[in-house]
């Protein structure tokens, strides 16, 4: 009997390590390390060094992949995070050349995204009718024009006093600081989706609102905190991308909200609401970003770059449904 288990444990082990690997984040791994073989072989420049010296302005978008995850599996989108970054790093930029101290800056700056999410949020949630893609369009608009009211006929501002965003863009080694922010962010938000009870009331609701309403889930309270939370890392975002540009202008986050939506969606979440993980939309924004640096350093046109990441996202969002006729035709 003892042997009969211990082989049925082991079968069963068997099989969980072969979900793991045939599963899309498995794939997504097997895909990051083809990648990052590929640009090796393609660029001599492309060394562990160099792509972390790289990495630092594609990491910022990152912040905006994971509270997009978040909006994604609610069965909403966000188009107006990219313009977020924008006024933030605007509202940060003017702070600090009006002789705020730069702790007061950061805070500014992060609390202008919140307030641009909070907005997102209370106009969704009041406005049911409205689609949230046609509500965050207007506000997409509404808030990059703001930004572009505030910089005046210049279009651009550059940081007078940049020595605190100096620090903030330094590094522990070879390793940028936003590396580090990242992870955390990272952690927390995968842990919130995947081992509390609001995660699996985000998958609810993405699946079916109305019947989440009635089984007493706070849909328009969640929704609320999912927005606000997206405008803060937009916030947090603008602040890191502000230590690298050393200043703001009217292009700042233009595409971001974009890239966030190609990260998740290429790394297994459904637009459709209710299904996905946020650890395979974090591995899928590094395959992203290794490939662009990698193809950045044997200068590729940049629009090159952008169809063949447009070719890899139809393909990320052809082969599940690929694999479900099949599996209908086998029934």
């Amino acid at each position: 009997m003892a042997g009969k288990s211990g082989r049925s444990i082991s079968a069963q082990s068997d099989q969980n390590w072969k979900k793991r690997i045939l599963s899309w984040e498995g794939v997504l791994v097997l895909l990051f390390l083809m990648v990052n073989l590929f640009c090796m072989v393609i660029s001599p420049s492309y060394k562990p060094v160099n792509v972390l010296r790289e990495m630092p302005k594609y990491l910022t978008e990152v912040f905006l992949l994971l509270p997009m995850a978040y909006i994604l599996i609610l069965g909403e989108i966000d188009l107006s995070v990219g313009a977020t970054v924008c006024l933030s790093a605007t509202t940060a930029c003017l702070a600090g050349n009006a002789g705020v101290p730069f702790p007061m800056v950061l805070l500014i700056g992060i609390l202008a995204g919140t307030a641009c999410g909070l907005f997102n949020g209370i106009a969704v949630t009041l406005f049911t009718e409205l689609p949230s893609m046609i509500v965050t369009l207007a506000t997409m608009i509404i808030f990059r024009g703001i930004a572009e009211i505030a910089l005046g006929s210049g279009g651009s501002v550059s940081l007078k006093n940049n020595q605190g965003f100096r620090t903030m863009a330094g590094k522990i080694g070879p390793i940028p600081y936003i590396f580090f922010v990242v992870l955390i962010a990272a952690v927390i938000f995968t842990f919130i989706l995947s081992k509390t009870t609001f995660g699996r009331k985000l998958y609810a609701i993405g699946s079916n609102r109305k019947a989440s309403y009635f089984s007493g889930i706070q849909v328009q309270k969640i929704r609320l905190l999912v927005y606000s939370a997206a405008g803060m890392m937009a916030g947090v975002s603008a602040m890191f991308l502000v230590s690298v540009l050393y200043g703001a202008n009217t292009t700042t986050g233009t595409g971001f909200e974009l890239d966030a939506i190609a990260m998740a969606v290429f790394g297994g979440i459904s637009t459709a609401g209710g299904k996905g993980k946020l650890t395979g939309a974090i591995i899928s924004a590094f395959i992203i970003i290794c490939l662009r640096i990698g193809l950045g350093q044997i200068n590729m046109n940049p629009q090159v770059i952008l169809v063949i990441l447009g070719t890899l996202l139809i393909l990320a969002v052809m082969i599940p449904e690929i694999g479900k006729t099949m599996k209908r035709k086998q029934l």
